[in-house]
């Protein structure tokens, strides 16, 4: 699979600098609005496997726009394996949402990026990181489960 200079650039800073502090930070409960960890199965060792992103909750749907369309692992993943959770805030509440990803080749990701972000500050600058830092936007929705009440 070819990687651009850009690519690894980009790759190793959120690896290595930007997604490990989110790692720790989000399980504990601190996470801003504006983030969300997604967790998929990995495709060859089965295990789950977490990945910060932004936080793309809009009623029963989750929308992510993945920086590097299919050469995110994450993405590979969802292609291997549909079935997802995603623990994002709702007002000052972190939940674990389960669903079905869906990986939308067709969907114009800028246009929907602008859809998610309007009126929201945290989600415009979001997007704006995503769309400099991105070498091929992909957006992927999340169909979410009903929540079951206890």
């Amino acid at each position: 699979m070819e990687r651009t200079l850009k690519h690894r650039s980009v790759h190793a800073l959120q690896k290595y600098v930007l997604n490990p502090p989110a790692r720790l930070l989000i399980p504990l409960g601190v996470m801003p609005p504006t983030y969300a960890l997604l967790e998929t199965t990995g495709r060859t060792s089965g295990a789950p496997r977490q990945t910060p992103i932004g936080n793309g909750l809009d009623g029963d749907r989750f929308w992510i726009i993945a920086e590097h369309g299919e050469k995110a692992g994450y993405v590979r993943n969802i292609a291997a394996n549909p079935r997802v959770r995603v623990k994002a805030r709702k007002g000052l509440r972190l939940r674990w949402r389960t669903g079905t990803a869906q990986i939308l080749r067709d969907d114009d990701a800028r246009a929907r990026q602008r859809m998610l972000s309007r009126g929201k500050p945290g989600r415009w600058l979001n997007a704006f990181v995503v769309r400099t830092l991105g070498t091929q936007l992909l957006t992927i929705r999340i169909d979410l489960d009903p929540i079951e009440e206890a």
